[in-house]
């Protein structure tokens, strides 16, 4: 029987933990999957972790250089870095100065975990480097080769696939149950108090005047915790001064997303990636204007989806049904058509593997459509081959300090590593030697720095913005 491979996720808040540990069982099915959550504002709870639903053998918080330390001491076979971008740059450039030269190393995997709106070159190139930088969708993969290649850097590794999380039944009207209306909160879209307290009292005024309806508020986090993105006006506190409070039949709600959706009829949101969970089981789904369709919301990739509607259409009985063609473009269904017939899935290979690394290598774009029967196939097989390899060139990010002399260096210096990316001294607290209770102790430490940061960015933030304005 052959052994199971080894594989790290290293993951800086609960969305992109979920989206590591459901990639790396995708790429590869039988492994056993150690995590790591990268210290720092966004570390997430336990009650975070436990909501997300996807357990890990062993699950750790480490800095940088403490990952780094470990990939280097222990066997790993696959690494997926579900981090910003800055910090996939610091692990790239860390791994390159532990293996300057080709060697047995680890394959490194890295992408985006949902709708890629903003920032496309910055979070681009600072993923440059990974053997595998994955895209969710065709339209996507398209966007990051045509990044790359603008700079004239390697784009092989830009590999087409699908968002891991879509799954799920196929939805089914209500029937005899209540029609169920879930509105999907971003914990930074929109950022204003005005405008998150103009769309929860849309949601209210909307179970007012449906009463036969159930309208949920879907929320990210509680207060004081959070996620990929600050949350500086949580609903929670802001439903506390909706005029005359919240309908009996409109309601506060945690949990999986996957499992709301499964009694969802209507799926409102401004921009959040449920909105491509719900269309993938062909729920209803609108996608918000009142704010307007702007870069900053986000809702600008939504052109063309037939999901934008305002609340009052949606109050007037709208339910907006995805375009098919928009849809298999972003990957959420099968793709069809013979211009996808004719990609190869084993094509040409990238330069620099060694001892046969190349010629396992497929060119990254997927046949029959990316989110079809399955949508990981070709970068499995790209995984697949990169294992089969007896080493691996060294990481080639395309920032180094030729290319970015006034940039590489303060993004690895934030994450405590040399431009040359070793780690700074003392950047590697060594846990031999260490007592449980000083070990305790420094965690409580950094549970209450943590707390006092979260809210000092919840409570005082606000509140001196305000003064500024007056």
């Amino acid at each position: 029987m052959p052994e199971r491979k080894r594989v790290a996720v290293l993951a800086d808040s609960d969305t992109r933990w979920k989206w590591g540990a459901l990639t790396a069982r995708r790429l590869v099915p039988d492994h056993q999957l150690t995590g790591f959550l990268l210290r720092g504002r966004a570390t997430p709870t336990a009650r975070q972790l436990g909501e997300v639903g996807v357990r890990a053998d062993r699950l750790s918080e480490v800095t940088c250089a403490e990952f780094l330390a470990e990939i280097e001491r222990e066997r790993y076979d696959v690494v997926v870095l579900a981090l910003v971008g800055g910090a996939v740059q610091a692990v790239l450039h860390g791994a390159r100065a532990l293996w300057p030269a080709p060697a047995r190393r680890p394959v490194l995997v890295t992408g985006y975990v949902g709708v890629v709106y903003e920032k496309l070159a910055d979070g681009l190139l600072l993923r440059h480097g990974a053997d595998l930088v994955l895209a969710n969708s065709r339209h996507d993969a398209q966007r990051f080769r045509a990044v790359y290649e603008g700079v004239g850097a390697d784009a092989a590794a830009v590999t087409e696939t699908a968002l891991p999380f879509l799954g799920g039944a196929p939805y089914e009207p209500a029937g005899s149950r209540a029609h169920t209306v879930v509105f999907a909160v971003q914990p930074s879209v929109p950022d204003s108090r005005a405008d998150r307290a103009y769309l929860l009292e849309r949601a209210a005024g909307h179970a007012r005047r449906h009463p036969d309806r159930e309208v949920l508020i879907k929320l990210r986090s509680k207060p004081g915790e959070h996620t990929t993105h600050l949350e500086e006006q949580p609903y929670q506190r802001l439903a506390e001064k909706v005029p005359g409070g919240l309908p009996p039949n409109c309601r506060l709600v945690y949990g999986n997303m996957g499992e709301v959706l499964d009694g969802t009829d209507l799926l409102v949101t401004v921009s959040s990636t449920a909105a491509l969970e719900s269309l993938h089981r062909s729920i209803p789904t609108a996608i918000l204007t009142d704010l307007g369709i702007r870069e900053a919301l986000g809702n600008h990739h939504f052109l063309g989806s037939g999901c934008l509607a305002s609340w009052d259409q949606l109050d007037s009985g709208l339910l907006p049904t995805g375009d098919p063609v928009w849809l298999a473009a972003q990957g959420v269904l099968p793709a069809a058509g013979p211009d996808r017939a004719t990609d190869g899935a084993t094509d040409g290979a990238t330069d620099g593997a060694t001892d046969g690394a190349a010629a396992n290598r497929p060119t990254g774009r997927a046949t029959d459509g990316a989110a079809g029967a399955d949508a990981y196939a070709v970068a499995r097989a790209k995984v697949a081959g990169l294992l089969a390899a007896t080493r691996l060139p060294s990481p080639a990010p395309y920032y180094t300090r030729t290319t970015a002399p006034g940039y590489l260096p303060g993004i690895l210096a934030r994450h405590h590593l040399a431009p040359d990316g070793t780690p700074l001294p003392g950047a590697a607290r060594p846990a031999a030697g260490e007592s449980r209770l000083r070990r305790r102790l420094r965690g409580h430490l950094r549970e209450a720095a943590r707390g006092a940061y979260r809210h000092g960015v919840q409570r005082v933030a606000p509140v001196i913005r305000r003064l500024g304005e007056l």
